[in-house]
């Protein structure tokens, strides 16, 4: 173990904890601990909804993809560009106000119940389980990749005490300081995911022999497809296949982590400079991360050929890079921003799924509603919750097998196609009513599963697109053929709209 990459690491993780024990006694209650008290500022709001966003998939999946297949596998990273840019334009400013004008809804589950006034709380209810189910999933990947990246670079810790270490550590700030914790060190850690993916490129493009013409040259020998984006593992793409590609924008429209940092910025007028912000961000961070799979291909051949990619396991080129080509210390640093993407998208997601359990269902019993003092009970609940949430985590990381990644695939599918087509009506047709929304919900969720496990393999679909379409028209054609919505859902809607006009 390199003493100097451990210092590198301590300091890191002292930093974010201080960061959650900052915030500990400034949650004074829900709206507080699970929207930071909608106060926050548009650069927190924008690169903690990036940083939340990315995952190990930015620093370690796609760079590896591009690596061994090429050019051709940037059309997620393309898809989901512009997703994340769409969502900021048509949905975050729209959400942040109705979201309020909707009983000053917390999290997304309670804004489709109040904003249909769901008094029975199906909406609501169902929402939470879906979010639930699908992010002890997301938060047991988060989890199994911190332990892979610790065994990585400290060989002597086993798998199960890396684990161990991460989800301590994530479950410390996050139960401190609840969302202003989570989306200041995601800040933080989305400045230093950007930093690292942009100057590890640039070092190994200046360290090899020649530089980017060598590179390039040496590229070129694999033959002209490694670097065609219409081409992937040598072979030409169908149109089909790029479609399925960009069709991971959709999910971003309802993903539970993404939309609740909309809800979260003090001002709505601040979401212009917000979306701006964010859009910067996620061009360089994916440009470069695809840039790391090229020069990492072009530096193993020409520095390292007694390397053999058959043994070689892709997704840790950016780990590989960074102890090759860097001291021990920076090194360190640059090994602590993989943890950050990895950090950065677990707590949220352990957030929204406490929150989910609180805030949606508990807070809502009749055992609630006869409690005094309710709200600091809630928040300590609300805490024990996302102690819960992450033992099972833990355990499903520890027994789930390794397939978990792929089930966080299906679960961005599962939300997009649930959430999405629901929460676009919802900000822009008043004609929308319960019925539509719940009919929306069940076949966008349905689809995904039926698709998924009889369809995906024969078209090459990605489930997302179908679930997130279906969805689309179940939502209109129900709410038009049942009874339109009562006078005063129109007239929230109504005012909510104004209220956008006003803030234009």
């Amino acid at each position: 173990m390199d003493f100097m990459v451990l210092v590198a690491f301590i300091l890191y993780f002292v930093l974010v904890l201080g960061i959650g024990y900052y915030f500990y006694n400034k949650s004074h209650n829900m709206e507080d601990y699970f929207l930071g008290g909608r106060s926050m500022n548009p650069y927190v709001t924008a690169m903690s909804a990036q940083a939340s966003d990315m995952s190990s998939w930015l620093l370690m999946g796609l760079p590896g993809a591009v690596l061994l297949l090429g050019l051709g596998e940037a059309w997620i990273g393309i898809g989901l560009a512009i997703g994340s840019y769409l969502s900021w334009l048509f949905v975050a400013k729209k959400l942040r106000i109705h979201s309020e004008v909707s009983g000053n809804a917390l999290t997304m589950p309670e804004f489709f119940s109040n904003r249909f006034k769901d008094e029975k709380g199906y909406l609501r209810i169902i929402s939470a389980v879906i979010i639930l189910f699908f992010f002890v999933i997301y938060v047991a990947s988060g989890f199994k990749g911190a332990g892979v990246i610790f065994t990585t670079i400290f060989p002597e810790i086993g798998l199960e005490i890396a684990m161990a270490i991460g989800a301590v550590i994530i479950i410390a700030y996050t139960f401190m300081g609840g969302f202003k914790a989570v989306a200041w060190t995601d800040f933080f850690q989305a400045i230093l995911m950007v930093i690292a993916i942009i100057v590890v490129p640039l070092a190994t493009i200046g360290n090899t022999t020649g530089g980017w013409d060598a590179i390039q040259a040496g590229l070129d020998g694999l033959g002209t497809e490694f670097l065609d984006i219409f081409y992937d593992g040598g072979s030409q793409m169908s149109i089909i296949a790029i479609i399925s590609l960009l069709a991971w924008a959709f999910g971003y429209f309802g993903m539970p982590h993404i939309v609740v940092r909309y809800m979260s910025i003090r001002d709505p007028k601040e979401v212009k400079v917000a979306r701006r912000v964010s859009l910067v961000w996620i061009l360089l961070a994916l440009s470069f991360a695809i840039l790391v799979g090229i020069v990492g291909r072009g530096y193993l051949m020409l520095e390292h050929p007694e390397i053999s990619l058959d043994e070689f396991n892709a997704e840790h080129i950016f780990v590989f890079l960074s102890g090759d080509l860097f001291p021990a210390l920076i090194a360190g640093v640059l090994y602590a921003a993989i943890m950050a993407a990895i950090m950065s998208t677990a707590d949220s997601q352990l957030l929204v799924a406490s929150s989910s359990i609180t805030n949606d269902i508990v807070s809502k019993t009749k055992w609630a509603a006869k409690q005094e003092e309710l709200q600091n009970k809630l928040m300590w609940i609300s805490r024990s919750i996302v102690i819960v949430v992450a033992v099972l985590a833990i355990i499903l990381a520890l027994f789930g097998g390794s397939n978990i990644m792929g089930l966080v695939s299906y679960a961005w599918a599962g939300f997009g196609a649930a959430f999405g087509p629901l929460m676009i009506l919802s900000l822009y047709w008043k004609r929308m009513n319960f019925q539509g929304a719940i009919a929306s919900m069940v076949v966008g969720f349905a689809t995904v599963i039926i698709w998924n496990t009889f369809l995906t393999a024969d078209t090459g679909i990605y489930e997302l697109l179908p679930g997130f379409i279906f969805a689309l028209i179940a939502g209109i054609v129900v709410s038009l053929v049942t009874k339109a919505p009562e006078q005063e859902i129109v007239d929230e809607f109504e005012k909510a709209q104004a209220i956008e006009k006003e803030s234009a």
